[in-house]
């Protein structure tokens, strides 16, 4: 707000002085009022802002107990029930996390870290790009115009990601004929894991983990290489996981001969969350435990 410029003093009488002097109060008393009123109402959001941080943080410290709980129960005799009631509140610990980041940013930073987090360091396998941000003036000082020296650096690290990109290596053979006999000479075809077959073996191992590992369905995966301009439908991903299950069927019997030659075999009757279709028949998995996986006294290690 402007405020009105002063009449010269010197020219006023009393009257007009003390008239000066209380249009000049009052307008301070209104200030007053007014910022009395804005910091009321900032402080009532204030307020709020924070009973819904504790509240949200009471509930998060609930389900996370909640869901330490019911992961030891994963093999009780309900574990199946137990493994979607622990999905459905992974589900809603993550969506309460977000939102309380969100409010977060709602309230004055500092007033909103009343906790320390202590942060984990960066994994150091990581690789490092280093981007150094220098001042727009290094030679000297844009205050005195003294000469700058260098006597020390603030490092901060941030975790980025680099999206996952399909390459295409060509194989190129070149032909040698002989002058005197006509005879062609070439080097021999690289070996690939599917005979004739488009994936190499980076992005057969991809498909596989992402299918079994990280449980996303062949049809999910077509759809996300579909996005990068690659057309690669159902079928031929399945097409290349059965030809990959071929070529995995020596380390299969390897782990086989391994876990059976303990003396002890644990079992679990709790089917995992597929079914395999064999021959026309829908066939229930159970998942086995290595004696010395869990307890080297339960049995001897192959």
């Amino acid at each position: 707000m402007v405020s009105a410029p002063l009449p010269d003093l010197n020219s006023l009488d009393v009257e007009a002085l003390r008239a000066l002097v209380m249009a000049q109060r009052v307008e301070i008393e209104r200030q007053q009022e007014l910022h009395q009123q804005a910091h009321s109402n900032y402080a009532e959001q204030y307020s709020a802002h924070v009973e819904t941080l504790s509240a949200q943080r009471l509930e998060i410290e609930r389900l996370q107990l909640l869901i330490a709980k019911l992961r030891r129960m994963v093999f009780g005799t309900k574990s199946e029930k137990v493994r979607v009631q622990l999905d459905q509140l992974e589900l809603q610990l993550e969506e309460l996390e977000a939102a309380q980041a969100a409010a977060e940013t709602h309230v004055e930073p500092l007033a909103a870290k009343t906790r320390t987090r202590s942060r984990k360091p960066l994994p150091e396998h990581l690789p490092r790009e280093v981007v150094n941000h220098l001042p727009e003036q290094t030679c000297c000082c844009p205050g005195c115009g003294g000469e700058l020296h260098h006597f020390g650096e603030d490092v901060a690290e941030v975790l980025e990601y680099v999206p996952a990109n399909f390459k295409v290596i060509r194989h190129v053979r070149p032909k040698f004929a002989c002058k005197g006999c006509e005879r062609v000479i070439e080097a021999a075809a690289p070996s690939r894991p599917i005979a004739r077959g488009l994936a190499g073996p980076g992005l057969l191992a991809h498909v596989l983990v992402a299918k079994y590992a990280d449980h996303l369905p062949l049809y999910r995966q077509s759809e996300m290489y579909a996005r990068e301009g690659i057309d690669l439908d159902r079928s031929t991903l399945a097409g290349w996981v059965g030809a990959a299950s071929e070529l995995l069927s020596p380390l299969v019997a390897a782990l086989r001969n391994h876990v059976l030659a303990g003396t002890k075999l644990h079992a679990d009757d709790r089917g995992p969350r597929g079914q395999v279709f064999v021959r026309g028949v829908v066939t229930r998995l159970f998942r086995c435990f290595h004696p010395s996986d869990m307890n080297p006294s339960l049995g001897t290690p192959a």
